[in-house]
């Protein structure tokens, strides 16, 4: 296993469209599997896409720390009891997102590779998604709240978008250590910026 460079924003890997993956059995697919697991891991991040790590297809991992579970968002319902729950570390290979509704809420993000900023970012509350493991066994869920948001933030890299183009409002983008600073004298939103996913 080896530890993967992140491209940065700005690199042209990140802005433009994974390939498919047409064989999830492939050895380089998962030799790519376990260097990003342990990327995320060095990094630390809770989920990253194979464009992050300069390679164009569509392979994102991600986890939910049971601390980040019950992440609340701006302008979001109570979760589920499903949606609180800790997820364990996934690997998604030609993932598809379905939104669920048109309710969307902000929430504080920050990237891999794009260090040290983060932003308010509107998602969509509810999805469902879907795609292959590494086994090719399928995965099929609705997740709610942070998990939501984590995958859709993921799965934008592999259409090379960066959280900061699905921004509404760039005043609402700045350094981790400001925003915090920012957020903690207005009181607003709770929570704070987070992390980087």
């Amino acid at each position: 296993m080896a530890i993967l460079k992140i491209a940065r924003m700005g690199h042209p890997i990140l802005s433009r469209p994974a390939e498919p993956v047409d064989n999830p059995g492939d050895p380089e697919i998962h030799r790519l599997i376990r260097d990003m697991i342990e990327t995320m891991a060095d990094a630390p991040g809770i989920g990253l896409a194979a464009p992050q790590v300069h390679v164009p297809r569509r392979v994102v991992i991600f986890h939910v720390p049971a601390d980040r579970a019950e992440d609340g968002e701006e302008g979001a319902e109570e979760a589920a009891d499903e949606a609180d729950e800790e997820v364990p570390l996934t690997i998604l290979i030609n993932p598809v997102v379905e939104r669920l509704g048109d309710e969307m809420a902000l929430g504080w993000e920050g990237c891999l590779s794009v260090p040290g900023l983060t932003g308010l970012v509107p998602r969509f509350t509810r999805i469902r998604y879907s795609g292959q493991g590494p086994n090719r066994d399928s995965i099929d869920r609705i997740a709610e709240g942070f998990h939501a948001r984590v995958v859709q933030h993921e799965c934008d890299h592999l259409d090379g978008v960066l959280f900061p183009m699905r921004m509404r409002d760039l005043s609402q983008l700045g350094f981790l250590e400001e925003m915090r600073l920012r957020v903690d004298a207005e009181r607003e939103p709770e929570g704070g910026p987070p992390s980087e996913l």
